[in-house]
């Protein structure tokens, strides 16, 4: 096992019984005491972040990890269904491993699914998806005040506030980090 001193950001490391993802690492030799590395991770079962100090000989477990690319097929129930675009082969990931993913998945839109000891753990979207409108009401006639916004469902349910001159029917793309209105397709 590798030591707490090489240990790389990016790297899974199972902590306190849990995968954990390296975001930070830092080694410090302060004065006249020992070395030690200051970790940030998070948890990739519950989201959390923690800052941990570890001496830089301690041992720390790094698992095996591997990224796969999947295609979204479709959702039935409390599973999704996605292809492996290499391998053809179907793989289920529940609802509660999406999320809210959910909102922005449209068919054979594309993620990226992180893998710990062949355990699927997180699911990772684009920075942006591009939607469909399918319900908005229109905007009144004369209400021309700047930045003037209303509500926008679109094809996955998820609702958008976007401008007045937005009509059914048409793409927009939608930033996944927050569901917010980024321009039209």
């Amino acid at each position: 096992m590798p030591s707490a001193n090489d240990v790389r950001r990016g790297q899974v490391v199972k902590y306190n019984g849990a995968p954990h993802l390296i975001l930070e690492t830092n080694h410090r030799t302060p004065g006249n005491l020992r070395a030690f590395v200051q970790i940030k991770m998070r948890n990739l079962i519950y989201g959390k972040s923690l800052d941990q100090r570890f001496s830089s000989s301690d041992q720390m477990d790094v698992l095996m990890t591997e990224r796969k690319k999947l295609e979204f097929s479709y959702a039935d129930r409390d599973q999704f269904a996605f292809m492996d675009p290499e391998t053809f082969e179907t793989i289920e990931l529940s609802a509660e491993l999406i999320g809210d993913a959910k909102n922005y998945l449209t068919p054979n839109g594309e993620v990226e699914v992180l893998y710990v000891d062949e355990n699927p753990i997180t699911v990772d979207l684009p920075t942006s998806v591009v939607l469909e409108v399918t319900e908005s009401a229109d905007g009144i006639k004369g209400d021309t005040a700047s930045n003037v916004q209303k509500p926008a469902t679109m094809e996955t349910g998820l609702v958008v506030q976007v401008p007045l001159f937005i009509k059914e029917g048409e793409k927009l793309k939608i930033s996944t980090s927050d569901g917010s209105y980024m321009g039209r397709a």
